[in-house]
Protein backbone atom coordinates (compact mmCIF):
# COMPACT_ATOMS: atom_id res chain seq x y z
CA UNK A 1 0.00 0.00 0.00
CA UNK A 2 1.42 3.37 -1.04
CA UNK A 3 2.38 5.49 1.96
CA UNK A 4 1.37 9.09 2.40
CA UNK A 5 -1.51 11.40 3.34
CA UNK A 6 -4.12 13.00 1.13
CA UNK A 7 -3.76 16.47 2.63
CA UNK A 8 -6.72 17.99 0.81
CA UNK A 9 -8.98 15.23 2.15
CA UNK A 10 -7.53 15.66 5.64
CA UNK A 11 -8.03 19.44 5.46
CA UNK A 12 -11.70 18.93 4.64
CA UNK A 13 -11.97 16.52 7.58
CA UNK A 14 -10.31 19.01 9.95
CA UNK A 15 -12.77 21.74 8.91
CA UNK A 16 -15.80 19.47 9.27
CA UNK A 17 -14.62 18.09 12.62
CA UNK A 18 -14.15 21.64 13.92
CA UNK A 19 -17.75 22.42 12.99
CA UNK A 20 -18.93 19.17 14.62
CA UNK A 21 -17.07 19.93 17.86
CA UNK A 22 -18.40 23.50 17.94
CA UNK A 23 -21.97 22.24 17.41
CA UNK A 24 -21.56 19.56 20.09
CA UNK A 25 -20.26 21.98 22.72
CA UNK A 26 -22.85 24.61 21.81
CA UNK A 27 -25.61 22.02 22.25
CA UNK A 28 -24.06 21.04 25.59
CA UNK A 29 -24.12 24.71 26.65
CA UNK A 30 -27.83 24.94 25.83
CA UNK A 31 -28.51 21.78 27.86
CA UNK A 32 -26.45 23.14 30.76
CA UNK A 33 -28.48 26.36 30.77
CA UNK A 34 -31.68 24.35 30.85
CA UNK A 35 -30.61 22.09 33.74
CA UNK A 36 -28.72 24.98 35.42
CA UNK A 37 -25.60 22.88 35.82
CA UNK A 38 -22.48 23.39 33.72
CA UNK A 39 -20.77 20.27 35.06
CA UNK A 40 -22.54 18.34 32.28
CA UNK A 41 -19.75 19.47 29.97
CA UNK A 42 -17.35 17.12 31.77
CA UNK A 43 -19.34 14.11 30.51
CA UNK A 44 -19.17 15.43 26.95
CA UNK A 45 -15.38 15.92 27.08
CA UNK A 46 -14.44 12.26 26.74
CA UNK A 47 -17.33 11.32 24.46
CA UNK A 48 -16.54 14.31 22.23
CA UNK A 49 -13.26 12.68 21.19
CA UNK A 50 -15.17 9.54 20.25
CA UNK A 51 -17.51 11.61 18.07
CA UNK A 52 -14.52 13.20 16.30
CA UNK A 53 -12.80 9.84 15.78
CA UNK A 54 -15.97 8.22 14.41
CA UNK A 55 -16.75 11.16 12.12
CA UNK A 56 -13.17 11.23 10.84
CA UNK A 57 -13.20 7.52 10.03
CA UNK A 58 -16.50 7.81 8.18
CA UNK A 59 -15.23 10.80 6.19
CA UNK A 60 -11.97 9.01 5.38
CA UNK A 61 -13.83 5.95 4.12
CA UNK A 62 -16.19 8.14 2.08
CA UNK A 63 -13.13 9.72 0.43
CA UNK A 64 -11.39 6.34 0.04
CA UNK A 65 -8.45 7.73 2.04
CA UNK A 66 -6.19 6.16 4.63
CA UNK A 67 -5.68 2.62 5.87
CA UNK A 68 -8.97 1.18 7.22
CA UNK A 69 -7.11 -1.01 9.72
CA UNK A 70 -5.34 1.99 11.26
CA UNK A 71 -8.58 3.94 11.36
CA UNK A 72 -10.48 1.17 13.12
CA UNK A 73 -7.67 0.68 15.63
CA UNK A 74 -7.51 4.38 16.49
CA UNK A 75 -11.30 4.59 16.74
CA UNK A 76 -11.42 1.56 19.04
CA UNK A 77 -8.76 2.91 21.40
CA UNK A 78 -10.27 6.39 21.44
CA UNK A 79 -13.73 4.91 22.01
CA UNK A 80 -12.67 2.70 24.93
CA UNK A 81 -10.95 5.63 26.65
CA UNK A 82 -13.59 8.28 25.92
CA UNK A 83 -16.68 6.24 26.76
CA UNK A 84 -15.17 4.87 29.98
CA UNK A 85 -14.33 8.41 31.07
CA UNK A 86 -17.79 9.73 30.17
CA UNK A 87 -19.55 6.92 32.08
CA UNK A 88 -17.26 7.36 35.09
CA UNK A 89 -17.80 11.11 35.31
CA UNK A 90 -21.52 10.73 34.73
CA UNK A 91 -21.82 8.24 37.60
CA UNK A 92 -19.58 10.32 39.86
CA UNK A 93 -21.53 13.54 39.30
CA UNK A 94 -25.03 12.04 39.41
CA UNK A 95 -27.20 13.76 41.99
CA UNK A 96 -24.59 16.38 42.86
CA UNK A 97 -24.77 20.13 42.49
CA UNK A 98 -22.65 22.44 40.39
CA UNK A 99 -18.91 21.85 40.20
CA UNK A 100 -17.08 24.52 42.27
CA UNK A 101 -14.81 25.26 39.29
CA UNK A 102 -17.70 26.32 37.10
CA UNK A 103 -19.46 28.15 39.92
CA UNK A 104 -16.28 30.19 40.43
CA UNK A 105 -16.00 31.01 36.71
CA UNK A 106 -19.64 32.08 36.55
CA UNK A 107 -19.27 34.23 39.66
CA UNK A 108 -16.62 36.28 37.83
CA UNK A 109 -18.92 37.20 34.94
CA UNK A 110 -19.04 40.93 34.22
CA UNK A 111 -21.84 40.75 31.65
CA UNK A 112 -24.23 37.97 30.76
CA UNK A 113 -23.36 34.90 32.90
CA UNK A 114 -24.55 32.58 30.13
CA UNK A 115 -22.35 34.15 27.45
CA UNK A 116 -19.45 34.40 29.89
CA UNK A 117 -19.64 30.65 30.50
CA UNK A 118 -20.00 29.97 26.76
CA UNK A 119 -16.80 31.87 25.97
CA UNK A 120 -14.75 30.76 28.95
CA UNK A 121 -15.76 27.09 29.12
CA UNK A 122 -17.50 25.80 25.99
CA UNK A 123 -15.61 27.62 23.24
CA UNK A 124 -12.33 26.94 25.05
CA UNK A 125 -13.09 23.25 25.46
CA UNK A 126 -14.23 22.96 21.85
CA UNK A 127 -10.94 24.43 20.62
CA UNK A 128 -8.89 22.23 22.96
CA UNK A 129 -10.83 19.07 22.06
CA UNK A 130 -10.38 19.70 18.34
CA UNK A 131 -6.67 20.52 18.66
CA UNK A 132 -5.84 17.55 20.91
CA UNK A 133 -7.72 15.22 18.55
CA UNK A 134 -5.63 16.16 15.48
CA UNK A 135 -3.35 13.07 15.74
CA UNK A 136 -6.48 10.89 15.76
CA UNK A 137 -7.82 12.74 12.73
CA UNK A 138 -4.65 12.51 10.65
CA UNK A 139 -4.23 8.82 11.51
CA UNK A 140 -7.48 8.15 9.66
CA UNK A 141 -5.89 9.55 6.47
CA UNK A 142 -2.51 7.84 6.61
CA UNK A 143 -1.94 5.24 3.94
CA UNK A 144 0.76 2.62 4.27
CA UNK A 145 1.42 -0.42 6.47
CA UNK A 146 0.38 -0.69 10.10
CA UNK A 147 1.79 -4.06 11.14
CA UNK A 148 5.07 -4.27 9.22
CA UNK A 149 8.53 -2.72 9.29
CA UNK A 150 9.17 0.31 11.45
CA UNK A 151 5.43 0.98 11.61
CA UNK A 152 4.96 -2.23 13.58
CA UNK A 153 7.36 -1.09 16.30
CA UNK A 154 5.73 2.33 16.64
CA UNK A 155 2.23 0.82 16.56
CA UNK A 156 3.03 -1.69 19.31
CA UNK A 157 4.70 1.06 21.38
CA UNK A 158 1.67 3.30 20.92
CA UNK A 159 -0.73 0.58 22.05
CA UNK A 160 1.49 -0.18 25.07
CA UNK A 161 1.62 3.48 26.17
CA UNK A 162 -2.15 3.78 25.65
CA UNK A 163 -2.74 0.62 27.72
CA UNK A 164 -0.50 1.92 30.52
CA UNK A 165 -2.47 5.13 30.54
CA UNK A 166 -5.84 3.42 30.59
CA UNK A 167 -4.66 1.22 33.47
CA UNK A 168 -3.56 4.18 35.60
CA UNK A 169 -6.69 6.20 34.82
CA UNK A 170 -9.25 3.42 35.28
CA UNK A 171 -7.62 1.76 38.29
CA UNK A 172 -6.90 5.11 39.93
CA UNK A 173 -10.53 6.19 39.54
CA UNK A 174 -11.74 2.82 40.88
CA UNK A 175 -9.43 2.97 43.91
CA UNK A 176 -10.52 6.51 44.73
CA UNK A 177 -14.19 5.58 44.37
CA UNK A 178 -13.77 2.67 46.81
CA UNK A 179 -11.84 4.87 49.24
CA UNK A 180 -14.55 7.53 49.27
CA UNK A 181 -17.27 4.92 49.74
CA UNK A 182 -15.92 4.12 53.22
CA UNK A 183 -17.38 6.63 55.75
CA UNK A 184 -14.26 6.21 57.88
CA UNK A 185 -12.25 7.99 55.16
CA UNK A 186 -14.32 11.20 55.19
CA UNK A 187 -11.98 14.20 55.07
CA UNK A 188 -8.89 11.98 54.78
CA UNK A 189 -6.49 11.98 51.83
CA UNK A 190 -6.21 8.76 49.83
CA UNK A 191 -2.60 7.54 49.79
CA UNK A 192 -3.27 3.93 48.90
CA UNK A 193 -2.73 1.90 45.74
CA UNK A 194 -1.61 3.98 42.77
CA UNK A 195 -2.23 7.13 44.81
CA UNK A 196 0.80 6.17 46.89
CA UNK A 197 3.08 6.77 43.89
CA UNK A 198 1.48 9.80 42.25
CA UNK A 199 -1.01 12.37 43.51
CA UNK A 200 -2.81 12.17 40.17
CA UNK A 201 -2.79 8.66 38.66
CA UNK A 202 -5.88 9.51 36.61
CA UNK A 203 -4.28 12.60 35.07
CA UNK A 204 -1.02 10.75 34.42
CA UNK A 205 -3.02 7.98 32.75
CA UNK A 206 -4.94 10.50 30.66
CA UNK A 207 -1.67 11.97 29.36
CA UNK A 208 -0.30 8.51 28.52
CA UNK A 209 -3.44 7.65 26.57
CA UNK A 210 -2.93 10.67 24.32
CA UNK A 211 0.78 10.05 23.89
CA UNK A 212 -0.12 6.50 22.87
CA UNK A 213 -2.63 7.72 20.29
CA UNK A 214 -0.06 10.21 19.03
CA UNK A 215 2.45 7.38 18.56
CA UNK A 216 -0.07 5.50 16.42
CA UNK A 217 -0.22 8.54 14.15
CA UNK A 218 3.59 8.94 14.35
CA UNK A 219 4.11 5.63 12.53
CA UNK A 220 4.06 7.96 9.51
CA UNK A 221 6.01 11.24 9.50
CA UNK A 222 2.80 13.25 9.09
CA UNK A 223 1.82 12.36 12.64
CA UNK A 224 4.91 14.08 14.00
CA UNK A 225 3.51 17.41 12.82
CA UNK A 226 0.90 17.20 15.57
CA UNK A 227 3.17 16.56 18.56
CA UNK A 228 1.84 19.73 20.21
CA UNK A 229 -1.54 18.01 20.66
CA UNK A 230 -0.39 15.57 23.40
CA UNK A 231 1.89 18.32 24.74
CA UNK A 232 -1.15 20.56 25.26
CA UNK A 233 -3.10 17.75 26.90
CA UNK A 234 -0.22 16.94 29.25
CA UNK A 235 0.35 20.59 30.17
CA UNK A 236 -3.37 21.10 30.83
CA UNK A 237 -3.48 18.08 33.13
CA UNK A 238 -0.22 18.73 34.99
CA UNK A 239 0.00 22.53 35.05
CA UNK A 240 -3.27 23.98 33.74
CA UNK A 241 -6.82 23.25 34.86
CA UNK A 242 -6.12 19.69 36.03
CA UNK A 243 -3.77 19.02 38.94
CA UNK A 244 -3.36 22.63 40.22
CA UNK A 245 -7.11 23.21 40.70
CA UNK A 246 -7.58 19.78 42.25
CA UNK A 247 -4.75 20.36 44.70
CA UNK A 248 -6.07 23.78 45.64
CA UNK A 249 -9.38 22.19 46.59
CA UNK A 250 -7.80 19.19 48.32
CA UNK A 251 -5.45 21.28 50.46
CA UNK A 252 -8.43 22.86 52.21
CA UNK A 253 -10.63 19.78 52.45
CA UNK A 254 -8.35 16.84 53.29
CA UNK A 255 -6.46 16.35 56.53
CA UNK A 256 -2.75 15.67 56.12
CA UNK A 257 -2.68 16.81 52.51
CA UNK A 258 0.49 18.89 52.97
CA UNK A 259 2.30 15.83 54.31
CA UNK A 260 0.96 13.77 51.41
CA UNK A 261 2.32 16.36 48.96
CA UNK A 262 5.73 16.30 50.64
CA UNK A 263 6.17 12.56 50.12
CA UNK A 264 4.26 11.83 46.90
CA UNK A 265 5.18 12.66 43.31
CA UNK A 266 2.99 15.29 41.72
CA UNK A 267 2.53 13.59 38.35
CA UNK A 268 4.95 10.86 37.27
CA UNK A 269 4.63 7.68 39.39
CA UNK A 270 7.66 7.46 41.68
CA UNK A 271 8.45 5.67 44.95
CA UNK A 272 7.14 7.79 47.86
CA UNK A 273 9.63 9.98 49.67
CA UNK A 274 10.05 9.81 53.41
CA UNK A 275 8.20 12.65 55.12
CA UNK A 276 10.49 15.24 56.65
CA UNK A 277 10.32 15.19 60.48
CA UNK A 278 8.70 18.14 62.23
CA UNK A 279 10.95 20.55 64.05
CA UNK A 280 12.11 18.95 67.27
CA UNK A 281 11.03 15.50 66.09
CA UNK A 282 13.75 12.90 65.70
CA UNK A 283 13.71 10.88 62.45
CA UNK A 284 12.19 7.45 62.84
CA UNK A 285 14.65 4.57 62.62
CA UNK A 286 14.94 2.71 59.33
Amino acid sequence: MRAGVDWSAFGLNAAISLAVVWALLTATWLVALRVQRHAVVDVVWGSGFVVVAAASLLLARAQDAGNPARGLLVLALTGIWGLRLAVHIGRRNAGKGEDPRYADIQARATGSPAMHMYRRVYVTQAAALWFVSLPVQVAMYQRGPLWSGASLIVTVLGIAVWALGLFFEAVGDWQLERFKADPANAGVVNDRGLWRYTRHPNYFGDACVWWGLFLLAASHWSGLLFVLSPVLMTWTLAKGTGAPLTEKRMSSSRRGYADYVSRTSGFLPLPPRRSAPHRGQRPSPS
